[in-house]
């Protein structure tokens, strides 16, 4: 008699799997705000990037993982609080900063997008394997760059390909590195909970 096993093998992702009981909204509203908080943290983890005025930070990361690991709904929910606070002063974007007036505004935004984008494909399984999970985080940080890229030429007057040069160029290597955690953490959480279940 295991209810826990039907969720973790249809439409779940893995903040489904906690215990909620009758305290789901609660339960909700922890993840929501954790999530929020969690981002706020990884991007106190930053590194300036000569040339550019996006730092390489582990915001991203935390992104990705909060959307996959809590669903679109939540995912949404929690970058929205992060991005609404930030902006209205609370000093957590990327070094400590805050407010609305930055160039690399866009990639917060993007990251908002892109929790939405990989949670509705965690859904789906796209957290499950190796492979599934490489994609997962292949098209949320493309989804960051899509809209966080323009976003800096736009705000900062650069050409598109310099904007490439100095938003997306220079952070390759660090995305294909956080994919890798990724393409180890995510499945082994699955089948340590699916051992559970």
């Amino acid at each position: 008699m295991s209810t826990a096993a039907a969720p973790v093998r249809s439409g779940a992702v893995l903040a489904d799997l906690l215990p909620a009981a009758r305290h789901r909204y609660a339960v909700d509203a922890a993840l929501v705000l954790g999530g929020a908080a969690l981002t706020g943290l990884a991007a106190q983890i930053a590194v300036p990037v000569p040339g550019s005025p996006v730092p390489v930070t582990g915001q991203t990361f935390a992104a990705l993982l909060i959307g996959t690991a809590l669903g679109a709904r939540r995912g949404f929910l929690s970058l929205a609080l992060y991005a609404l606070v930030g902006m209205a002063g609370v000093p957590w974007f990327a070094e400590g900063t805050s407010g609305y007036a930055m160039p690399s505004l866009g990639y917060v935004f993007g990251m908002l997008l892109a929790a939405t984008v990989v949670g509705a494909l965690a859904r789906r399984g796209g957290d499950r394997s190796v492979l599934r999970t490489a994609g997962t985080m292949a098209i949320g940080s493309a989804v960051v760059y899509a809209v966080g890229v323009p976003y800096l030429a736009l705000s900062t007057g650069m050409s598109l390909s310099a904007a490439v040069a100095a938003g997306l160029t220079p952070f390759l290597i660090g995305d294909a590195l956080k994919a890798l955690l990724a393409m180890g953490a995510l499945p082994a959480a699955w089948k340590l909970l699916g051992r559970r279940g």
